[in-house]
């Protein structure tokens, strides 16, 4: 399938699993402080819609409730076969980690004022559902400049050595 015809893009593979969704903008927006894998919460339709690579990352964050943490706004699009057993697309999801990394997250959020957002959604080796989610502070206009202008650089500069030799 071609890329133009608007389909799915072919998931890609991660240590023996395969990456379902990337957050992208979250690199560009945030600067990424410190990263962790967490485990999710999942229902039978959901994994299922998973494993046909459905699901949005884009607008989602990671939010503190009751010692918990659970992943906001993230949609995994409901898995037709399911019929009435379907779930609900943009309910919140438990993020499962040890305490020890829920109270570093905690007070990242509380002292330093940081944000806790989703990288990337995939299966591990084991055919677990990963998420991979970071301690981020929110870049300004000026690093986003910074940051393209040295991603610029560093593309021209291997085009050039590429060139001469």
């Amino acid at each position: 399938m071609s890329s133009k015809s608007g389909g799915a893009k072919p998931a890609r593979r991660i240590e023996g699993g395969k990456v379902v969704a990337d957050n992208r903008r979250a690199r560009h927006e945030y600067e990424i402080l410190q990263n962790f894998e967490a485990g999710i919460e999942l229902r039978g339709s959901e994994v299922k819609s998973l494993r046909e690579g459905r699901t949005n990352l884009a607008e989602a964050y990671a939010a503190m409730k009751d010692g918990e943490l659970f992943l906001i706004n993230s949609n995994i699009p409901e898995y037709r076969e399911a019929n009435r057993f379907n779930h609900e697309p943009k309910r919140p999801r438990k993020l499962l980690l040890h305490k020890k990394e829920i109270n570093r997250l905690a007070a990242g959020v509380l002292k330093e004022g940081l944000t806790i957002i989703p990288l990337k959604l995939y299966f591990n080796g084991r055919g677990r559902a990963k998420v991979d989610v970071a301690l981020a502070r929110g870049k300004k206009l000026h690093d986003k400049r910074q940051t393209e202008r040295e991603r610029d650089w560093n593309r021209e500069k291997s085009r050039l050595l590429r060139d001469r030799g």
